[in-house]
């Protein structure tokens, strides 16, 4: 999605249906028409759904997802990612490089690392910014 279809975002989800009980639980956390990305996991986790079933009701109920815990959308102009204090750990690098697709780090492989070397899902990001590694697939759905 681009900037010019925000607020248009059940353009992107043709012929799904809303999952009424993920739509209360997003109803329930939103706020301001926008619910952060750690609010929509939750729902997942609590209702023990797909973050991706999640990510669709979200859009379909035309509301933003702010706050990435990548820290790539939903902060303002900026991203969240902070710098790197230091060089990258060589074995989070090799492990970021083993599990690219296409040339590019998918959100859930982002979390997998994080979780794996006890790090924080925005130094991962970082990372990736220093190696000049995009990151795709949102686990929401919010980017491809």
């Amino acid at each position: 999605m681009t900037h010019e279809d925000a607020g248009h975002y059940a353009g992107k989800r043709h012929g799904a249906e809303l999952n009424e009980m993920i739509a209360a639980g997003i109803k329930e956390k939103m706020s301001e028409n926008t619910i952060s990305c750690a609010e929509a996991h939750s729902i997942a986790v609590k209702l023990n759904a797909d973050p991706a079933d999640v990510g669709t009701a979200i859009d379909l109920l035309e509301v933003r997802i702010n706050k990435c815990q990548l820290g790539l959308f939903g902060y303002g102009k900026q991203k969240n990612i902070p710098p790197l204090s230091d060089k990258i750990n060589p074995e989070i690098e090799s492990a970021i490089r083993s599990s690219l697709v296409n040339g590019w780090l998918t959100c859930s492989a982002a979390w997998d690392i994080s979780k794996r070397f006890n790090v924080s899902k925005a130094m991962v990001a970082a990372a990736c910014e220093t190696m000049k590694i995009k990151i795709s697939a949102c686990q929401l759905g919010a980017f491809r």
